[in-house]
């Protein structure tokens, strides 16, 4: 007895090297098209009978032993050739295979008995008319943190979901970065035929901070210092994510220069924090006293620094 040859590659749309998760990706993309509970009338038929095909597909193609035996036939075979299947291999019977979201389509072709053998079936069907239940798909959207509420965590109240819109409570990790992903369950699309809700994914997206600048694990500040604080130096106060701290600025310090704050950046994954980097911007005062004037006016008398004197070396 022969039957159609059927090519699982073109079927899925994908080469024979395809890796099993391109397989997969190009099974969800194709069953959420042909899903028979999006369609109706005759389109509802078409897309029953497109649907039992892409997953025949995937059960073959996703498992490991049913590829290799099928790639053993050759890349020679056209779809819709008569086919037999070669000594050794008749008879040949498999557990069901979990293609998760999908899961409850069979009836499988002739091709794929006759090749691999009957099927032990699994399926579950719901209680409504040829409704396969289907998990409802998950939502992603963004969540803007400021960089405090970033890194001490707390609570947010969002308006979530996409048809009836409820409020919320999101819990924020504290240290979370940039680009994480918060899982909220059940709270993306609902299910079609009684299937399982979709999980909501809100993407971390840290705001621009008005003073701290965020590299890595790491936190910069930039901190103006007056000209003599900067000559003699001082102990100035310095803003961190806790709270601010006395810093002893040496004597002799040049505009640009960053001091290290040890343990004052963000937390790191798996324990400890980054470091705070302190970037000095020297300043002088704009609005100046007649004595004032009098004393710088005698400094410059007295010095005889150039700190120009480096750009005419030859």
């Amino acid at each position: 007895m022969s039957v159609k040859f059927k090519d699982y590659y073109g079927i899925l749309g994908v080469d024979r090297n395809a890796t099993d998760e391109e397989i997969r990706s190009a099974f969800k993309k194709l069953a959420k098209r042909y899903h028979p509970d999006l369609h109706t009338g005759e389109d509802k038929k078409v897309a029953e009978e497109k649907f039992k095909e892409i997953n025949e597909a995937c059960e073959v193609l996703s498992d490991r032993e049913k590829r290799e035996k099928y790639d053993r036939l050759g890349a020679n075979w056209k779809a819709g050739r008569d086919f037999t299947p070669p000594p050794g291999y008749e008879d040949v019977h498999f557990e069901h295979v979990n293609m998760g979201d999908f899961e409850g389509f069979g009836g499988f072709s002739d091709f794929f008995e006759m090749f691999f053998g009957r099927k032990r079936t699994g399926f579950q069907r719901t209680g409504k008319a040829r409704g396969w239940a289907r998990r409802g798909e998950d939502i992603e959207a963004w969540i803007d943190l400021t960089l405090e509420e970033a890194y001490h965590g707390g609570k947010r109240s969002i308006l979530g979901g996409k048809t009836n819109k409820k409020q919320l409570d999101v819990v924020i990790p504290p240290g979370v970065r940039d680009g994480t992903k918060i899982r909220l369950s059940a709270q993306g699309n609902p299910g079609i035929n009684g299937g399982p809700t979709g999980d909501l994914y809100l993407k971390v997206r840290i705001l621009p901070h008005a003073i701290f600048k965020v590299s890595g694990d790491d936190l910069t500040v930039e901190v103006p210092v007056m000209s003599w604080e900067a000559v003699m130096g001082a102990h100035i106060d310095v803003p961190t994510l806790d709270r601010a701290v006395k810093v002893k600025l040496p004597p002799g310090n040049q505009s640009g220069r960053r001091l290290r704050l040890r343990g004052k950046g963000l937390p790191i994954k798996g324990g400890g924090r980054g470091d705070q980097y302190v970037k000095l911007k020297i300043v002088v005062p704009t609005r100046l006293s007649e004595r004032e004037k009098s004393l710088f006016k005698e400094l410059s008398e007295l010095s005889k620094e150039n700190p120009r004197a480096s750009l005419f070396r030859g």
